[in-house]
């Protein structure tokens, strides 16, 4: 089937994706992390205060969700969201009314469970569930989301600043959350039946079979993979959280910071779309082992950048690392633990990679506040990085290994 015919005859289902993953950005650290200067002096917060809040909120979150995107296994999608969306949306709301500091802990704890979590479990299930032939190229369209908030959310909300109240920026968006409802549910309305579609046109893994979360979390590949899933949400997570704190140390100004963003979206848009073609035709093991070099490179750069055209060259490599981290995580799932059970399997790997987002900005903001500012940190986040790819290596070399056996 030509790419032409693969996006009309399924363009409900992969416009879902986009708008599901589109519309995560309220929960997104990049979202959030927009408004740290507000919401630091509005609650008289430190940097280690507010990152210290932000990961226990996201911990929880964390922690939450390793159930509830299990959820995605029994239910539909389209059922989940009339709990999820309006969810997001009122806690969209609550963020412009609240006054405490407790409240901020409970506000940004649903974000992130709502937006970041269940968004985005919605849409990489999906994808991963109802296409088999084609799921990186699925996968890869509907992550165009991820790099649409990403790439047009902090320059509106960085000009609106300009002319209107923070508190009023989440009201707005709450108001926009609402509006997205009605057409997300529309486009869900051909949604199959996450379990006879499973029992219909799954695929196995390792040892040909299909692997339950209980197994895979006492695979050995599991946890050496583990420190791959953590890393690209810590540190990428704290690139963007630490947003006008990394521009304040370099001496830019935060608009021309933010300008750098779009750069970033566009190498991850060519190369989510890329990676997910490449991965249909070579497997996710060949792309996998290549995935962390990107952003240990792009550390390495941006400690070093003195000027904003150095930093640009930064983000082309962060774009890369975020383009496949698009894909090629949800891809290896299904391809080595079988897709049966992929939600609650992804739902562990979500956990995870939320978890990574909770203890990067906690960690960065801690050190911040003991006087080692977030670029001086780089340089030990590429060793992290290179650390890491080496027991994906490890990991692989078992899993390749399972997979062929019969």
């Amino acid at each position: 089937m030509s790419l032409a015919n693969f996006l009309r005859e399924n363009r409900a289902q992969l416009s879902a994706g986009v708008l599901l993953t589109f519309s995560s950005s309220y929960g997104q650290t990049y979202f959030i992390a927009l408004f740290a200067a507000q919401i630091m002096a509005a609650y008289n917060l430190t940097d280690g205060q507010w990152g210290g809040i932000y990961t226990l909120s996201t911990t929880a979150s964390a922690i939450v969700m390793f159930w509830a995107g299990a959820l995605t296994d029994n239910y539909r999608v389209r059922t989940l969201a009339w709990g999820v969306i309006p969810g997001l949306a009122l806690v969209c709301l609550a963020m412009a009314a609240n006054s405490t500091v407790a409240g901020l802990v409970v506000i940004v704890f649903l974000l992130r469970l709502l937006g970041q979590g269940m968004m985005s479990q919605f849409a990489s299930v999906s994808m991963a569930r109802w296409f088999t032939g084609r799921r990186g190229l699925a996968l890869s369209i509907s992550a165009m989301g991820f790099a649409l908030g990403q790439a047009i959310v902090p320059i509106i909300v960085a000009g609106l600043f300009t002319i209107l109240d923070w508190r009023t920026i989440w009201v707005i968006s709450g108001i926009i959350m609402l509006a997205t409802f009605p057409v997300i549910l529309r486009l869900l309305a051909a949604e199959r039946t996450p379990q006879s579609l499973a029992e219909q046109a799954s695929t196995t893994g390792m040892n040909n079979r299909h692997w339950t979360r209980p197994e895979v979390l006492k695979s050995p590949v599991f946890w050496l993979m583990m420190p791959l899933l953590l890393g690209p949400p810590a540190w990428g997570t704290s690139l963007f959280f630490q947003q006008v704190h990394i521009a304040d140390v370099k001496g830019w100004a935060l608009i021309d910071y933010l300008a750098l963003i779009p750069l970033l979206t566009a190498v991850a848009i060519a190369v989510t779309l890329t990676s997910g073609q490449l991965i249909d035709r070579v497997g996710s093991a060949r792309i996998i082992r290549l995935y962390l070099f990107p952003w240990m490179i792009g550390f390495v750069l941006l400690a070093a950048a003195d000027t904003l055209f150095a930093a640009s060259i930064s983000f082309l490599f962060f774009g890369v690392g975020t383009g496949l981290q698009a894909t090629v995580i949800t891809t290896f799932w299904a391809e080595f633990f079988g897709t049966r059970y992929i939600g609650s399997i992804k739902a562990v790997s979500t956990s995870v990679m939320v978890f990574g987002s909770a203890i990067g900005p906690g960690i960065t903001g801690a050190l911040i506040d003991f006087g080692y500012n977030f670029p001086d940190q780089m340089l030990g986040i590429a060793a992290y990085f290179f650390v890491a790819n080496a027991l994906v290596w490890l990991a692989l070399a078992r899993a390749t290994a399972a997979l062929r056996a019969p």
